[in-house]
């Protein structure tokens, strides 16, 4: 019965005996804390960008909405047509726009975009506040 079955059954290998070369060249990988490949993608500052997969039609902001002052940026927001879901949804959008910009937004850029989330969510308490 052994001798039928002998060409398909595979037996596993015995594992081969290290030599003292690669064994202390296993110890060193292991020690200096390097991550693999596949993680490394996902850390601050990689390459991969989750937000720019992200395709939207919902809401469809003026063009070059975001490169004007914080009041224009607050009023086009809140406006119905923009953000037909609320003020949070303008909130949203805004603070989208600038993890999206990321590094290559400037300072100035991102304190105007900031004023005009803060405009957006005092808006936005301030009419919560009314309604109770």
């Amino acid at each position: 019965l052994l001798a039928v079955f002998k060409d398909s059954i595979r037996l596993p290998e015995a594992p081969m005996a290290r030599t003292t070369n690669q064994s202390k060249q296993s110890k060193s990988k292991r020690t200096t804390g390097k991550r693999s490949p596949a993680k490394k993608s996902h850390r601050k500052g990689s390459d991969f960008n989750w937000n720019s997969k992200v395709r939207t039609v919902s809401t469809n902001p003026p063009k070059d909405l975001y490169t004007k002052d914080a009041k224009t940026i607050a009023r086009a927001m809140a406006t119905k047509k923009v953000s037909p879901k609320g003020l949070g949804s303008a909130i949203r959008m805004v603070q989208f726009y600038i993890n999206r910009a990321g590094k290559n937004l400037s300072a100035t850029r991102l304190r105007e975009l900031e004023k005009a989330k803060h405009l957006l969510q005092e808006k936005r308490d301030h009419a919560s506040r009314k309604r109770s």
